[in-house]
């Protein structure tokens, strides 16, 4: 934040109003980094250490959360060890720094959350939370009844035992199948290595709902605001 004038700071603190705040800085209320400031001229920025009657204040970042349509080729981080294009670089016009909730694979796309709100990451992504995320999957074949049993019930992957899931096929398309997928879980590539386990390939992967939020109509590459209705709904 660049400097405002310390009157506007501690008014934008939700501290006091400002005519009040020129009144608390002519009092020698205010402190900035442990010195007192009656200066009406005086600027700070959200570096500067600034009290109020012994109390520290401080401008709280606006929040942000917007979802976004995620290709192909790009890494859910904030920066990649090998250069690749991340999500974050499709978002840097939202004016605010932010970081993916959760993952998708860097071949897989969709749906993807992010947010510089650390509180709201943490309920969207903890297991005891347990936000269903839907996938549309084209895998290779045609999967039986016991197979499609096998993966609702819950796989042995790896090291793991996955959870109870939701397999639903859509349609045949050729030699395979296109089917939906819903997880509450969220393992490294767990949804590929699920259908693997059943013998059948992902050829494409596409998260399209986390929560009750839907990709909908979004383009591949583009992103919104989440409205306040979407908001209340995740909470």
């Amino acid at each position: 934040m660049l400097g405002i004038r310390l009157q506007k700071f501690i008014a934008h603190a939700g501290v006091a109003s400002r005519r009040t705040a020129e009144e608390m800085i002519k009092q020698g209320r205010v402190a900035v980094n442990n010195t007192v400031v009656q200066d009406m001229g005086f600027t700070v920025s959200n570096d500067d250490f600034v009290t109020v009657d012994g109390k520290p204040v401080k401008i709280e970042e606006e929040k942000v959360y917007i979802m976004l349509h995620k290709p192909v080729g790009y890494v859910s981080t904030s920066q990649d060890q090998f250069g690749r294009p991340t999500v974050v670089d499709l978002v840097k016009d939202a004016g605010k720094r932010l970081y993916p909730v959760g993952r998708l694979d860097y071949d897989t796309s969709g749906l993807i959350l992010l947010t510089n709100d650390g509180d709201f990451t943490y309920r969207l992504t903890h297991p005891k939370h347990e936000i269903n995320k839907v996938y549309e999957a084209v895998i290779s074949g045609f999967p039986e009844k016991n197979e499609i049993k096998s993966f609702e019930s819950g796989l042995k992957i790896e090291n793991y035992q996955t959870s109870p899931a939701e397999f639903v096929v859509l349609e045949k398309q050729g030699i395979n199948t296109l089917v939906r997928i819903t997880i509450h879980e969220g393992k490294n590539r767990q949804v590929r290595k699920m259908c693997e386990a059943i013998g059948h390939k992902v050829l494409t992967l596409k998260r399209i709902q986390i929560g009750p939020i839907a990709l909908d109509n979004l383009p591949v590459g583009k992103w919104r605001h989440l409205s306040l209705r979407e908001l209340k709904m995740l909470y």
